[in-house]
């Protein structure tokens, strides 16, 4: 069975080009902000891993990982911040928050891949 994705991320064409490399291998449900995930979440489905931006409308990625965190539902989901905020400050903050990984953009889709391969066969443990 193929393992669920959800991407949360404003920009259609990141969006596309990680559905387009990995939908193949895993199912993918993308939306374009932290509300419209929350909806999704909330309409009661569960994704294996979540990629998520920081930077946008509604619901940022920071407020997004923060609401899944303190929910005693979804709280151990995996997540990877994929991100244009490169500081080493901007990756603290987000690894601080409860994030399992990230990665700045631009970024290389097969070592997204890779990485959400290595935190999905740890969290099956």
């Amino acid at each position: 069975m193929k393992a669920k994705i959800l991407i949360v991320d404003d920009e259609p064409s990141i969006r596309r080009l990680i559905e387009y490399n990995l939908g193949k291998k895993f199912t993918i449900h993308a939306v374009k902000d932290g509300q419209e995930a929350l909806n999704w979440l909330n309409e009661g489905n569960m994704p294996d891993l979540v990629i998520t931006d920081i930077l946008m409308p509604n619901i940022d990625g920071y407020e997004f990982v923060q609401n899944i965190r303190a929910s005693g539902f979804y709280q151990d989901i995996p997540v990877i911040f994929l991100s244009a905020k490169a500081s080493s400050m901007d990756r603290i903050k987000g690894l601080k928050m409860g994030a399992d990984d990230y990665l700045v953009k631009p970024f290389n889709p097969e070592e997204l891949e890779i990485r959400i391969e290595n935190i999905l066969q740890r969290s099956q443990k």
